[in-house]
């Protein structure tokens, strides 16, 4: 049976946003809802699974230790400083949400994801 993907309603700076999707732009601001999977074999970014993005790190899930790995990960992947990641909520949970400041470059599935959003 397949899940149906839900509509998440973020607030930030004082606005709620409906996201039918792990991703929206807001601004220079990309916000990102993560599913993440601490002590894998590889650092990765996977698949959109319903509102969230998979992302799989090696880091252990000790202390906060993953989400700081993932934070300097998601750096090199979005062409961005770690200062420019700010964790949302959920440092000590696999679900986050991060805001990533003026991203250069994005992994394909964050680009088809926006992509698709500016063309509906």
């Amino acid at each position: 049976m397949k899940k149906k993907a839900t509509k998440a309603v973020m607030a930030f700076d004082g606005k709620r946003v409906k996201m039918s999707s792990f991703c929206v732009m807001e601004g220079e601001i990309l916000v990102v809802n993560i599913l993440g999977t601490p002590g894998a074999k590889k650092d990765a970014v996977g698949k959109a699974q319903g509102i969230q993005l998979r992302v799989r790190v090696t880091a252990t899930p000790v202390a906060g230790r993953a989400t700081d790995h993932m934070v300097r990960f998601l750096a090199k992947e979005f062409s961005v400083s770690p200062d420019d990641i700010t964790v949302v909520f959920g440092r000590l949970n696999i679900n986050k949400q991060l805001r990533i400041k003026a991203p250069k470059k994005m992994p394909s599935v964050v680009a088809k994801a926006l992509s698709k959003k500016d063309s509906a």
